[in-house]
């Protein structure tokens, strides 16, 4: 089943796990507001400051789940990086007019806290 909201947020999220993190932008609205688990973030330059990043750690992803109706969707899923082998995540997007104007990230930080800490101590 999809949804306005689903069909954005699946090329969205298609893009930054497929390597092309420009082309994930341009699904990201000029005033984007993101909440990230360190907090909010306006704008989609303070955007692309945090998920670019990310992005380039990168090493796979599954997607989990997936649902949507005209302007909200939700995705679950569980992402491969360099220094963790399983971070999983989720995302609620608010979508008007084709763009992601909210962006609602969840992810588990412990997994990463333990791979800073384990490099820490070598």
């Amino acid at each position: 089943m999809t949804s306005p909201a689903l069909d954005v947020a699946l090329a969205y999220h298609q893009a930054w796990t497929g390597k092309d993190f420009e082309k994930a932008m341009t699904y990201i609205a000029d005033g984007i507001v993101c909440h990230t688990p360190g907090g909010p973030l306006s704008g989609a330059e303070a955007f692309r400051g945090f998920m670019g990043p990310f992005t380039e750690i990168l090493t796979g992803s599954t997607l989990l789940s997936a649902f949507g109706d005209e302007t909200t969707a939700l995705l679950m899923y569980d992402t491969a990086t360099l220094p963790v082998a399983s971070a999983p995540g989720a995302e609620m997007l608010t979508v008007r007019e084709g763009k992601i104007v909210e962006l609602r990230i969840v992810f588990d930080r412990a997994p990463f806290d333990a791979a800073r800490a384990a490099a820490a101590g070598s």
